[in-house]
């Protein structure tokens, strides 16, 4: 079927138009996850998100909302956490991810029937998204796109050197905690398209990919996001077309253009 004619379908315009929204946004953000090494927050946070899931599925309740809500809430733990414990954050995350994700299936027995919802937050869905979802997810990325860019230097300073940056006066506390928000509620959002499992390969993929061959940081920046952009749009077309899951046709096409960025860059 011919690409122009694919478009016709509203569910298609939906998934494409929340994929570029949120490769956008992922991309940005896993440019600060890479630097800050923080890869094992966003897969952390999609785990701990179920129970946020199951919650929701029990209580009768739109599961996007409440997983959001309670992602949140996570993260916040995480940033406090890190503060008042002498312990590693991949160990707090471990522990808050493991335990929020045992929640969440101990609640899934509680509800009644198959849940088909549940499949699909667990692997992804992006062509079931609706409107509602859509206009969530443009308006947390939007939020956040505005503090990304109006934080832009401090954030990126804090990100090379955290005690040079609080130094030079930048409010690393309260960047770090909007960081982690960001990135919970990013994640989650990332999940109704790619899944729990498969999410936080949207926060690695383009900028890892981007770093092999970009030549300095705005480089390394703006090609982030075009391999995110170009990653999504081959990833549903291969969906689509051969009827494959949405979730994995994504990440499977990201991964072959860090392949090609690999090769490239030996060359």
């Amino acid at each position: 079927m011919p690409l122009l004619e694919l478009l016709n379908y509203p569910f298609l315009q939906r998934a494409i138009i929340a994929g570029l929204i949120l490769g956008l946004l992922l991309a940005c953000l896993g440019v600060y996850v890479t630097l800050r090494r923080m890869a094992f927050f966003g897969d952390g946070i999609a785990h701990a998100s179920l129970a946020g899931i199951a919650i929701a599925l029990l209580a009768g309740l739109t599961p996007l909302p409440v997983a959001l809500v309670w992602s949140l809430v996570v993260a916040v733990i995480i940033f406090l956490l890190e503060r008042k414990v002498k312990l590693p954050t991949d160990s707090i995350i471990g522990i808050l991810f493991t335990a929020s994700m045992a929640l969440g299936v101990v609640l899934m027995r509680f509800t009644p029937g198959y849940q088909p919802d549940l499949v699909s937050y667990l692997f992804g869905s992006i062509l079931s998204i609706q409107n509602t979802d859509l206009w969530i997810t443009a308006g947390i990325t939007a939020a956040i796109l505005i503090w990304l860019f109006t934080s832009f230097r401090g954030l990126t300073f804090m990100s090379l050197t955290e005690e040079s940056a609080a130094v030079a006066g930048v409010k690393v506390k309260l960047h770090t905690l909007v960081l982690y928000v960001s990135l919970a509620l990013a994640t989650v959002l990332g999940v109704k398209m790619l899944g729990i499992v498969l999410v936080s390969a949207l926060l690695i993929l383009p900028p890892a990919t981007s770093r092999l061959i970009a030549k300095n940081f705005r480089q390394y920046f703006i090609l982030s996001v075009v391999v995110a952009e170009v990653t999504i749009l081959a990833g549903l077309l291969a969906s689509f077309q051969f009827d494959l899951p949405s979730g994995a046709s994504i990440v499977l096409a990201g991964t072959v253009l860090f392949c090609l960025a690999a090769v490239f860059r030996r060359r």
